[in-house]
């Protein structure tokens, strides 16, 4: 009576299937009432436990036989001390054969067979769980519910680099949100951890570690996280990874976490920044902003623009930092490839990267001045600016109406350039090539203008109060000024033919009046 009693009834198995089957469904079922759970949310909070649970770890009883933990047996602990055991205690007793008979061989297959289907469950659960922790809600849920002490635990015993990503995946995840992300850092050893699988040589991996070290550095508690990266193993290791690897994602994450840490508080820069620049940060950044220029240039890859991109706004951060301002600035190959970029004909593909390439010349000579000479005499023998480095600079203000630094950054660079053009040294038919692109730019500097009236309105009265009334706006349009008016001395000693096609008198006269209206 006793063994019927222990026996599962038919329907009691049928139900175990159908809660298996639960857990692989295509779609999140929605939530019952439960008074149980004072969380909001559209997914049943039961049903999110029970995925914890299905994710507990897989632990190695022997080569052969392996028991998993939360993804079969409705959730229970296999126990291997009971009779199912025997065929490992043959294996381990050294007087006795290893040989397999037939029904060993059955069991061991069904035994393989059932470890993948268990693994195959995990999985399915991890992702779903992946997906949920997206949601502030179901993260909090999730995080309650002792979700980072068995992601830990599966961390500390898998070999698998699935399982490792899923649980990396899951934690990224989770620290988007500032309850979790408390969590994790207070949870022992989890960030030790999780900064050791920067080891790992999986792309997948080492792309979400690097997502979630990334989110730890912005959080409120980053200097926490800035303390276990602060040894020189793995700081050498980032720079490792960030400047051998050749997948695009893996670069861009890798780069997203220096990133971060130049963005985070200053204490994070002072505890990372310093060893990073001794280690070789900036030659690191200078190669793959060449590999990216070049293959900007031959393949156009857009799968890589984002990386472009990031190098860019790295380097951007790193040049209004003291400790390697100079270093960056000073760099006359860092220069010369942010101008090749500004040159580039095809700007809408690369529209972001071409605008922080502006504000990081900007930055250079300002830091730097004298570099405005030696830097255009490299551009040009005669030591004018570049002409397609000058159309480049007004053709990206169309990407910046929404970025007044970025603009001002731009007039900035634009009045340098100006500033050497010596009109009155210039034969006519150079002097024309300038007045062509200012004349086919006339519609861009009057959109510029009139954006910003107001603000440059308000900027003015401030300066008139204080008696002076000079920006890098108003020094171009100078400049601009006496180039036309150049230009309208030499045109009656000029051709005819050299004059019409662009240069007309109508032409020039609408932009030297918008030139003299906002410079009066």
């Amino acid at each position: 009576m006793a063994a019927s009693e222990s026996t599962p009834t038919r329907e009691e198995e049928e139900g175990e299937q159908l809660e298996e089957d639960r857990f692989v469904s295509s779609h999140h079922p929605s939530a019952p009432p439960d008074e149980l759970f004072d969380i909001s949310t559209t997914v049943d909070p039961s049903y999110v436990i029970s995925l914890i649970r299905k994710l507990l770890p897989v632990e190695p009883k022997n080569v052969d036989n392996t028991e998993i933990r939360g993804s079969n047996c409705n959730n229970e602990v296999v126990n291997s001390s009971n009779d199912s055991c025997k065929s490992m205690d043959i294996v381990d007793d050294p007087t006795k054969s290893d040989f397999r008979g037939e029904g060993d061989e059955d069991s061991h297959k069904e035994e393989i067979a059932r470890l993948s289907a268990g693994e195959e469950v995990w999985e399915e659960c991890g992702c779903v769980l992946w997906d949920l922790a997206a949601n502030q809600t179901h993260a909090e849920l999730m995080v309650q519910n002792f979700v980072l002490e068995v992601l830990l635990a599966n961390l500390m015993v898998t070999q698998s680099v699935r399982v490792t990503e899923i649980c990396l995946g899951i934690m990224g995840n989770l620290a988007c949100h500032e309850v979790p992300l408390k969590h994790i850092v207070s949870s022992n050893g989890l960030i030790a951890v999780i900064v050791d699988q920067l080891f790992l040589d999986d792309t997948q991996c080492l792309c979400e570690a690097f997502r979630l070290l990334s989110s730890g550095l912005q959080g409120g508690e980053c200097i926490k996280w800035a303390e276990a990266l602060q040894f020189e193993h793995i700081l050498s290791r980032i720079l490792w990874v960030m400047e051998n690897t050749l997948n695009p994602q893996l670069i861009e994450k890798s780069v997203g976490l220096l990133l971060s840490m130049l963005e985070s508080q200053k204490e994070v820069e002072h505890i990372l920044l310093s060893p990073l620049m001794k280690l070789g940060l900036s030659s690191v950044l200078v190669n793959l902003l060449t590999f990216e220029m070049s293959k900007l240039t031959n393949d156009r890859i857009p799968e890589r623009y984002p990386v472009l991109d990031v190098i860019l706004r790295a380097l951007e951060a790193l040049c209004v930092i003291d400790v390697c301002s100079q270093e960056i600035c000073s760099n006359k190959e860092i220069f010369q490839l942010v101008c090749d970029l500004i040159k580039f004909p095809d700007k809408v593909e690369v529209s972001t990267s071409c605008v922080t390439a502006g504000l990081l010349i900007a930055n250079i000579l300002s830091d730097v001045p004298e570099l405005a000479s030696s830097i255009s005499q490299v551009l040009t023998p005669q030591g004018y600016p570049d002409l397609p480095f000058l159309q480049g600079l007004f053709d990206i203000f169309p990407f910046t109406s929404d970025d007044s630094e970025a603009q001002c950054a731009l007039w900035n660079v634009i009045a340098r350039f100006l500033v050497r053009v010596r009109e009155d040294e210039m034969s006519a038919s150079n002097l024309r090539q300038y007045v062509f692109i200012l004349l086919s730019k006339s519609d861009v500097i009057e959109d510029d203008l009139f954006d910003h009236q107001f603000d440059e309105k308000k900027e003015n009265e401030s300066l008139a109060t204080s008696g002076r009334k000079s920006d890098a706006r108003t020094l171009a349009l100078r400049r601009i000024t006496s180039i036309l008016n150049k230009w309208n001395a030499l045109k009656d000693s000029c051709e005819k033919d050299m004059m019409e096609d662009y240069a007309t008198n109508e032409k020039i006269c609408k932009l030297l009046d918008i030139c003299h209206g906002h410079t009066m």
